[in-house]
């Protein structure tokens, strides 16, 4: 797994980096683990732009990742490490003894033939899912579950792992890569070794044509927007903000003001990411 630098032909070429895709040991995704993937450009269900800058790219298909990792006791061998485009992450196939074939996300260490394993009577080495009560203090962990049964939601980004830090009653205290702490129960599972791909975050578009093939459509400033268009917009030349501060697209505060309505997860965060 590396970083290749590619050589200066063109102004875009210039600075731009890409992948040396050395781990991967298998094009061709497995047919019975794709399904086609329908772009929705932004748009709910009412065909209205719910998030903005989305629209285009290249036509992909949905590879099905087994984040439960529910195959409790039955061994499964590393089959392949293959690319994922709708993931920073690589991901591995693991072809199991009762031939069941499933992908999971590639963690550091995991190597084409070795032997991954889910369950509470599990080793403690990458790919291996357990039950955080089941993990010694210190471990780092990815793909972790917040509700039991639900399948791992948090951490699962290339080169991303949390850390098992303390056991309570029911609760296992992990920090998560930004550094907030959080109770989990105890029960959920979480796989054990860091998120693969380690280097993603050095990778360096270098022109506007590769953020449009992963399907990233232009921001614009609202100062160079009309009035109608934006609260920033109209004036002749470079014209200040004013109104009372900066604002959103749809005339709301955009800093420190509160959008989110109040919830009763705070009491499972033991510290905010940052440091309050």
């Amino acid at each position: 797994m590396g970083i290749k630098q590619y050589k200066p032909t063109s102004p875009g070429r210039r600075g731009a980096t890409g992948y040396t895709f050395e781990e991967i040991t298998k094009r061709k995704p497995e047919k019975s683990l794709t399904v086609p993937l329908k772009k929705s450009g932004g748009r709910n269900r009412q065909g209205r732009v719910t998030v903005r800058h989305r629209g285009g790219g290249a036509k992909r298909m949905l590879r099905i990742i087994d984040f439960k990792r529910d195959n409790f006791g039955v061994p499964g061998k590393v089959a392949a490490i293959e690319y994922d485009p709708n993931r920073s992450a690589r991901i591995a196939l693991i072809h199991y003894a009762d031939g069941d074939k499933r992908y999971i996300l590639w963690p550091v260490g995991l190597k084409v033939g070795d032997t991954v394993m889910a369950g509470p009577e599990a080793e403690i080495r990458p790919g291996n899912a357990l039950p955080l009560r089941r993990i010694p203090l210190g471990t780092a962990v990815h793909n972790v579950e917040l509700s039991l049964n639900r399948g791992g939601q948090l951490v699962r980004s290339a080169g991303s792992s949390a850390q098992v830090m303390a056991k309570e009653e029911r609760y296992v205290l992990v920090r998560l890569p930004s550094g907030e702490i959080r109770k989990i129960l105890a029960d959920c599972v979480a796989t054990i070794g860091q998120v693969g791909n380690v280097e993603h975050s050095q990778i360096k578009l270098g022109r506007a044509g590769r953020s449009r093939l992963m399907g990233r459509r232009p921001k614009v400033r609202g100062s160079a927007m009309s009035p109608r268009d934006h609260p920033h917009g109209g004036g002749e030349g470079k014209a200040p903000i004013g109104l009372p501060g900066p604002k959103t697209p749809w005339g709301k505060p955009a800093l420190g003001y509160r959008t989110r309505r109040r919830r009763g997860s705070d009491k499972y965060i033991v510290r905010r990411r940052r440091g309050s």
